[in-house]
């Protein structure tokens, strides 16, 4: 089978040399340490030409407190030679997926979900990641996003005329998202197969107020 015939899995990213021996860091974008650590085939997306690579990972190691790992990879002996893969993806074949234990699942099934306030069954958002902080947080973008106005002057005589000619311009902001942790008790639904999530959450955790 060929690269462009098999559907991937993008588990990291290459950021950067690690040493002088071709050690290389790796920022992960999967909860499972096999990835890194295991040997095994690993594929490589070079970000330029988006060419995949198949390479020899030899074993890795967790860096605490850095949310890092560092890769061995097979023929890649120097910094230099290790230079050549910054920001590549590190891909695996999206039909090795590891098992699942029960109430386990990976970032991709979850992101794109719909969620659902269980009470009142209103489509609040969409799941737009997961993130690892102690417990697991949804990230949700909301639907309903608040409106941003744009400011004018009230008083025109005070403006200078260079300054009338200028358009008035709202700022634009990145939709607003929340986070939910990822527990039954707030997360009591996940249902893949339905593209949906049900959430109960919190009285306050999902009021939104914009700040200046």
């Amino acid at each position: 089978m060929s690269t462009e015939e098999i559907e991937w899995l993008e588990v990291g990213t290459i950021t950067s040399p690690q040493g002088l021996k071709g050690e290389l860091r790796v920022y992960p974008d999967s909860d499972f340490p096999e990835r890194f650590t295991k040997a095994g085939i690993r594929w490589l997306q070079d970000p330029k030409t988006s060419t995949i690579k198949e390479m020899q990972l030899k074993g890795g190691r967790y860096i605490a407190g850095k949310n890092l790992y560092v890769i061995k990879l097979e023929g890649v002996e120097s910094r230099e030679a290790a230079e050549e893969f910054r920001n590549h993806k590190l891909l695996v074949n999206k039909s090795d997926r590891p098992k699942l234990q029960k109430d386990e699942y990976h970032v991709s099934d979850l992101v794109g979900l719909e969620v659902f306030h269980q009470e009142t069954q209103e489509n609040i958002g969409v799941v737009v990641d997961l993130y690892s902080a102690g417990n697991d947080l949804l990230e949700i973008r909301l639907h309903k996003q608040p409106e941003i106005e744009a400011k004018v002057e009230k008083d025109l005589s005070k403006i200078s005329r260079r300054t009338k000619r200028k358009k008035s311009k709202s700022k634009s902001k990145k939709p607003i998202t929340i986070f939910v942790p990822f527990v039954r008790e707030i997360v009591p639904i996940v249902d893949i197969s339905n593209q949906k999530i049900e959430i109960s959450p919190p009285d306050g955790l999902i009021n939104i107020h914009e700040t200046e």
